[in-house]
């Protein structure tokens, strides 16, 4: 089957809130709560437990950068020094922790820097065109909600938009 793409656009987020609810309730075929997103000029963090925990991967982008910028920063410093073993050290040793330690712990957090922002882009989707069911009133006063739905529970979705009094829907061929 062939999913397409719903927005309903509403004036009151009770009502929006009513409908992801009755949509969450029911168990229409071919509807998946995960396809279901929200948009809103402000932030709602009570929809969340409608909708459910959805994952987030910066902090694993974090670490990893962390992480690697770390053992990188110092394989590089250490390997930078250790070149120079035909040079006299006069008992000093070859790979000296201690200096080496400042300079580890600053691309330690340079690399967890640069990749979380990397990460930041990722997980935003960023830089991305918009949906072509983007209405611009989402972005001043109202509520969208987009759903992606096989073709044969669009009727049925609509219907609940219109029981909740959504202001306008349009699907993926128009009204």
């Amino acid at each position: 089957m062939s999913k397409s793409h719903m927005l309903a656009l509403f004036n009151d987020f009770d009502e929006a809130s009513a409908a992801i609810r009755e949509l969450k309730a029911s168990n229409l075929e071919g509807f998946d709560l995960k396809d279901v997103t929200l948009k809103s000029p402000i932030e709602h963090p009570e929809i969340e437990e409608l909708l459910g925990k959805r994952p987030v991967y910066v902090q694993l982008f974090t670490f990893f950068g962390a992480t690697f910028g770390a053992l990188l920063g110092f394989l590089f410093i250490s390997s930078a020094q250790a070149t120079f073993l035909m040079q006299p050290k006069g008992g000093k040793p070859i790979i000296p922790i201690p200096p080496d330690m400042v300079l580890t712990y600053e691309l330690f957090i340079l690399g967890g820097v640069y990749i979380t922002v990397l990460g930041f882009f990722i997980g935003a989707k960023l830089p991305m065109k918009r949906h072509k069911l983007y209405n611009a009133r989402v972005s001043e006063d109202q509520i969208g909600i987009l759903i992606k739905a096989e073709d044969t529970a669009m009727p049925a979705i609509k219907d609940l938009f219109t029981k909740h009094r959504a202001l306008e829907i349009i699907g993926e061929g128009g009204k």
